[in-house]
C-alpha cells in the first residue's frame, strides 16, 4: 500500500527543482542606484552612467539563445548606453564579462539558479521587458556579454565586443 511517505521524497525535490528554476525568473530585485563616482574598474571597463553615453546601441534578445546584433564595436574611452530588451518569453539577462569570468559564472549559476546580483555590469529582463545599463570601455580588446542562466550561455547566447 502506497502512503503519502513514499512519495514524499519525489515531492520534495520537484518543489526544489521547481523553485530553483523559477527564483532566477521574474524575481529579480530593481537596478540599486549606482554611485559611478564609486565604480569599480573592472577587465572589461567601468560602470558609467547611461545619460552620459556618447551613444545608445541597442540590444534584443530572444529565446532562439542569440543576441541580436552579435557583435559591437566601440572605442576605447567611449560610454556606451546599452538598451537591453527581451522578445522572448522566457527571463534573459545580459551579463558584460571576459570570458573566463562568464564561464565561470555560467558554471556558478548552474549550481546556484536561484542566486541573485545586482551588479551594474548585469542586465535582467523579464519578457518583453527592456533594461539599459550604462558602460565605459577603458581597456582595448575584445570582452563579451552572455546570457548565465542555465542552459542559455551554453546553447549559445553569447555576443563580442570588440573594443579599438
Amino acid at each position: 500500500m502506497n502512503t503519502i511517505r513514499t512519495y514524499l521524497p519525489a515531492i520534495a525535490c520537484s518543489m526544489v527543482f521547481a523553485a530553483a528554476a523559477q527564483a532566477h525568473g521574474d524575481k529579480h530585485p530593481a537596478p540599486a542606484k549606482v554611485d559611478y563616482s564609486k565604480a569599480e574598474q573592472m577587465p572589461f571597463g567601468v560602470a558609467s552612467d547611461p545619460k552620459k553615453a556618447a551613444r545608445t546601441m541597442h540590444i534584443e534578445m530572444a529565446d532562439t539563445m542569440r543576441f541580436t546584433p552579435g557583435e559591437v564595436k566601440v572605442k576605447r574611452g567611449e560610454t556606451v548606453r546599452f538598451v537591453v530588451t527581451n522578445k522572448g518569453k522566457q527571463m534573459h539577462e545580459m551579463v558584460l564579462g571576459t570570458m573566463d569570468e562568464l564561464k565561470k559564472h555560467a558554471e556558478l549559476m548552474k549550481k546556484h539558479p536561484g542566486m541573485e546580483h545586482d551588479e551594474p555590469h548585469m542586465a535582467h529582463v523579464a519578457p518583453s521587458k527592456t533594461a539599459e545599463m550604462g558602460w565605459r570601455f577603458s581597456k582595448a580588446g575584445t570582452f563579451y556579454y552572455g546570457c548565465l542562466l542555465p542552459g542559455h550561455f551554453e546553447a549559445g547566447m553569447i555576443g563580442k565586443i570588440i573594443v579599438e
